[in-house]
């Protein structure tokens, strides 16, 4: 059984930068491909970034590229999300989410196994 578990989501001013960690357990298969997902009020999910095994460079969304960093550790299977330059609009809830693909996708429905979640919150 997969479980994510996401922390260091907090408030930080406009400008500021948060790292989020996801720790995985579970069977490794289960996660070949993992990334991160955000959710503000009243709107849908949406992608953030999310990498593969087999490809190694992340794929970002544009309005993110320049200002966040996703990297693994594949020693113990923890996903990191580095965001830099906050803007208010990137408050969300953000969710990790592992995948039993071999790409990466930006379609939330293909990821098989999700976490509970961790609000970043950006004040102006």
């Amino acid at each position: 059984q997969v479980q994510l578990v996401e922390s260091g989501g907090g408030l930080v001013q406009a400008g500021g930068s948060l790292t989020l960690t996801c720790k995985v357990s579970g069977p490794t298969t289960h996660t070949n491909v993992m990334g991160w997902f955000r959710q503000a009020p009243g709107r849908e999910r949406e992608f953030v970034g999310a990498v593969s095994r087999a490809e190694g460079s992340p794929t970002y969304r544009p309005s993110v590229k320049e200002r966040f960093t996703i990297s693994r550790d594949s020693a113990d299977d923890t996903l990191y999300l580095r965001m830099n330059s906050l803007k208010p609009e990137d408050t969300a809830v953000y969710y990790c989410a592992a995948a039993f693909l071999t790409f990466v996708t930006r379609n939330p429905s293909l990821y098989n196994h999700w976490g509970q979640g961790t609000q970043v919150t950006v004040s102006s």
